[in-house]
């Protein structure tokens, strides 16, 4: 699975312009991507902005009022080049809003943006639009599936037009949850454009940020929620265009922009490792994370900065995670339940080969990770092949005395923090003997690398 991150950039005209003369962070790939001069004062008028967006957009939030906001061909080069720069690929959703009295898309504006980015030779990927279900919420104005789907078609063919981004990748519909409205919204656009995107996109947040409780976090029909909406949208794209790509290009522990000393905490990151455990064995093979610095506290660093704890979570599974899912039986948890009744499994185990790109490890190796969320510790023992061969844990708690509720974690016992502003500290694994029962704490996230299984499925790409 590919987790990719997005950085959402708005902007405004009341604050563009702010000490501009002095803070302009703009880098350059052919330059080096070097920061100008005085890096740490204009990381902190940086800040100084974003928190002052925060305060705007709230208020547009709550009074359901939106101002119009610019981006210009400035904004788009620092954008491009911050991502550039980050070795991260462009990912541009145009605004789907601007429409002609007859309610298809007015794309003058759009074709103006994708001439000057062709120009600048941008490598970038398109979409149209954000979560279309909720137009006639924000803005009193809804578009139908059918008319979205003719939208992206004409958007296809813009793109055609233009040499640089003839054989450019497009996305869609990025639609929300999949309510019977947002489904009937689909099935719509599937029907006219399902063969005009490259992959199908959609969002999910587990809760509202508004109402959330840290013990929402902890129950098993919330997490299970989201394998009941992936077979929802796997139905309709089958139906109209099957083996079609899909991507679930937003998620979040919570909606309205999270909810602080909970979404960032370290009791989101077990929704967030159920995520892409559950996306990973049911064919979803790119998950876009929302997001890594934002307005909201669904964020993986905060405003110094400083790493979450669904950071530390997200480099783990980057660093020990393939992308081939491997089936698992684990004797005492596939009990059948009682008539009418869903055993909703408290102690969650994936199993993936482990990633050929860590070179701690050889190919063929195996990583589990493992979710516990009772309140109790659980034991597991390795059968199989897997019994002899030495394992290596990485078992992530809460650090400090606010459990659930910390912004920080340890590994194996030890804090999690930063070296310096550009250096990751090492994650270092605990090593258990050949044929050690694994201990799962209570209320807990761990890795588990069983070494030099030689796993067949394992040894080659």
């Amino acid at each position: 699975m590919v987790v990719w991150l997005s950085c959402w950039l708005v902007l405004s005209k009341r604050l563009v312009t702010m000490k501009a003369e002095v803070c302009d962070i703009a880098l350059d790939k052919q330059k080096g991507c070097k920061i100008a001069q005085h890096p740490d004062i204009m990381l902190e008028l940086q800040r100084e902005k974003a928190a002052q967006m925060h305060l705007v957009l709230l208020k547009e939030q709550f009074s359901n009022t939106y101002s119009n906001l610019t981006l210009t061909a400035r904004s788009l080069d620092k954008l491009y080049n911050f991502a550039d720069c980050s070795g991260l690929h462009l990912i541009f959703a145009l605004n789907a809003l601007r429409r002609n009295p007859n309610n298809s898309w007015n794309s003058s504006n759009a074709l103006s943006l994708l001439k000057y980015s062709a120009s600048k030779k941008y490598n970038i990927s398109w979409e149209l639009g954000n979560e279309p279900n909720n137009y006639r919420t924000l803005i009193g104005r809804s578009v139908n599936g059918s008319q979205l789907g003719k939208d992206y078609i004409q958007l296809r063919s813009l793109l055609q037009l233009i040499r640089t981004y003839s054989r450019a990748n497009l996305y869609g519909p990025n639609i929300g949850r999949p309510r019977k409205n947002v489904m009937a919204l689909l099935e719509g656009f599937m029907k006219v454009a399902g063969s005009t995107v490259d992959a199908v996109t959609w969002q999910h947040y587990y809760i509202d940020g508004r109402v959330a409780k840290v013990t929402d976090f902890l129950k098993t029909r919330l997490l299970d929620t989201l394998s009941d909406q992936i077979r929802k949208i796997q139905k309709v794209v089958n139906t109209y265009t099957p083996g079609k790509k899909i991507w679930l290009e937003g998620v979040g522990a919570t909606s309205a922009g999270g909810m602080n000393n909970l979404s960032d905490s370290y009791a989101a990151g077990f929704l967030w490792l159920n995520t892409l455990g559950l996306l990973a064995s049911q064919g979803i093979d790119v998950v876009v994370r929302h997001s890594f610095l934002d307005h909201g506290h669904n964020h993986l660093v905060d405003q110094n900065f400083n790493p979450l704890p669904d950071y530390w979570l997200s480099l783990l599974y980057k660093r020990l995670i393939g992308p081939k899912v491997l089936a698992i039986h684990v004797a005492g948890l596939q009990r059948k339940p009682r008539p009418g009744r869903v055993i909703r499994d408290k102690l969650r185990i994936y199993a993936h080969c482990t990633s050929s790109h860590n070179h701690n490890y050889v190919r063929g190796s195996i990583t589990l990770y493992i979710i516990n969320l009772h309140r109790s510790r659980k034991k597991i023992k390795l059968a199989g092949t897997l019994r002899d061969k030495i394992v290596h844990q990485y078992l992530l708690q809460p650090y400090g005395k606010d459990g659930l509720h910390s912004k920080s974690v340890q590994l194996n016992g030890q804090p999690l923090a930063m070296v310096d502003d550009g250096t990751l500290p090492e994650l270092k694994p605990r090593p258990l003997r050949a044929g050690r029962t694994l201990v799962i704490p209570p209320l807990t996230m761990s890795f588990y690398v069983v070494k030099n299984v030689n796993a067949l499925a394992c040894r080659y790409r």
